[in-house]
């Protein structure tokens, strides 16, 4: 039985085939995103639910729907099968009884980011990589670093200036050559283009190579198998390049295409910070590309990104699936972080306090059902934000 059943690349807008044995980046004809492919039949007669079961908790135990082709190429911290928690008194508290949190925070390096980096950085060593450079808002390339440090691979980062301090020293400590840049991470993806193209760095932005958003679909998978192979009723997501969502809806196509799940798909609903909010702004008016947003602010860095690359196949599955896109502003965010750890005992990045006010706001004004189940994505931990942990103390 083979370890990968991937088969090839395909453009996810003008379906072109690319080979998946190579370095490569976005499609070579229309500069749009490549997603990987997998025989899913033969997948479907190799593997069972009880099969996986009994394999190690980690993402890998989903590797034939992954792209890493051996598994001596794995470069791996134990990243996945993070706790899908129940939140009791929240949901009591808001009338939403079937709440639960998806708790990435205990990834390693403390935010889901590890997923993607863990299976990108496997196949970029896998293809012959040496030099991995990333723009980063924080997280990503405090995980693309410690991967990279595990791997035996070097590391470029371009960071904004004001990224959290916590997060630049993570990526020192792990190695990392890193740069600040006065701008947002825009800018900081410009300055990567620019030194990958001269120098050979393998560019791994968010959706710009094929496999970040591989590794953030085992978070569909490991929703579905926590459930006991099906889906809830909707996802509350906090998006900014919105890899996990672009993953998430694949691997719910994948699983149901394997024959583990069936046809119903959760309703995604998309959050963003109300000062960074390219993809609301599109959704609300109907379409599918967003435009930049200028001058773009919020105390969540992984929600400060002007402009996603995969915005037509973020509002492609928030539309599918009945679902919607909407804004939360700062001050909600962090007395989110407050109340769920003053009542559930969980200490939560801003990011994922913006799921629980956006859960908090739709029970507000009937669009969330009280029967419904609903899953909140906790993307990171509080630790990470020592600021404004800081200032949670002093509201206090």
């Amino acid at each position: 039985m083979a370890y990968s059943y991937l088969t090839h690349l395909e453009c996810s807008n003008c379906g072109k085939t690319h080979m998946a044995e190579m370095l490569q980046t976005v499609c070579r004809d229309c500069g749009k995103v490549l997603l990987a492919r997998y025989d899913l039949k033969a997948i479907g007669r190799a593997v069972n639910p009880e099969m996986v079961a009994r394999r190690p908790a980690t993402l890998w135990r989903y590797h034939e729907l992954l792209p890493v082709q051996s598994p001596e190429a794995v470069v791996s911290l134990g990243e996945g099968m993070t706790p899908l928690l129940p939140l009791p008194t929240l949901g009591a508290a808001l009338g939403c009884p079937r709440l639960l949190v998806k708790d990435e925070s205990l990834n390693p390096t403390g935010s889901f980011k590890a997923r993607g980096m863990a299976v990108a950085v496997s196949r970029a060593k896998e293809l012959g990589a040496t030099v991995l450079a990333i723009p980063s808002a924080g997280n990503a390339a405090a995980a693309m670093a410690a991967y990279a440090a595990r791997g035996g691979l070097q590391a470029k980062v371009a960071m904004p200036r004001d990224t959290p301090p916590a997060m630049i020293a993570e990526c020192v400590a792990y190695g990392a050559d890193v740069t600040l840049v006065d701008g947002l991470i825009d800018d900081c993806g410009k300055l990567i283009r620019e030194r990958s193209a001269a120098e050979g760095w393998f560019d791994i932005s968010t959706l710009k190579e094929p496999y970040r958003a591989e590794g953030k679909k085992t978070m569909g998978l490991e929703l579905a198998e926590q459930l006991g192979w099906r889906v809830p009723d909707v996802i509350i997501y906090p998006t900014g390049g919105g890899t996990g969502i672009v993953g998430m809806w694949k691997a719910f196509d994948e699983l149901e295409a394997m024959g583990l799940i069936g046809s119903k798909r959760p309703r995604m609903i998309v959050v963003q910070a109300a000062n960074c909010a390219p993809l609301v702004r599109a959704f609300e008016l109907g379409e599918r590309h967003a435009a930049k947003w200028e001058n773009a602010t919020t105390v969540a860095p992984g929600m400060r990104v002007p402009v996603a690359i995969a915005d037509y196949l973020i509002l492609d599955a928030v539309r599918a699936s009945g679902g919607t896109a909407r804004t939360v502003s700062d001050e909600a965010m962090i007395e989110a972080v407050k109340l769920l750890a003053a009542i559930e005992g969980l200490l939560v990045s801003p990011e994922a306090g913006a799921t629980v006010a956006m859960a908090q706001a739709m029970v507000a004004d009937g669009t969330l059902d009280p029967d419904e189940e609903v899953v909140l994505f906790a993307t990171g931990s509080g630790l990470k934000h020592p600021d404004i942990m800081a200032e949670v103390g002093r509201q206090a």
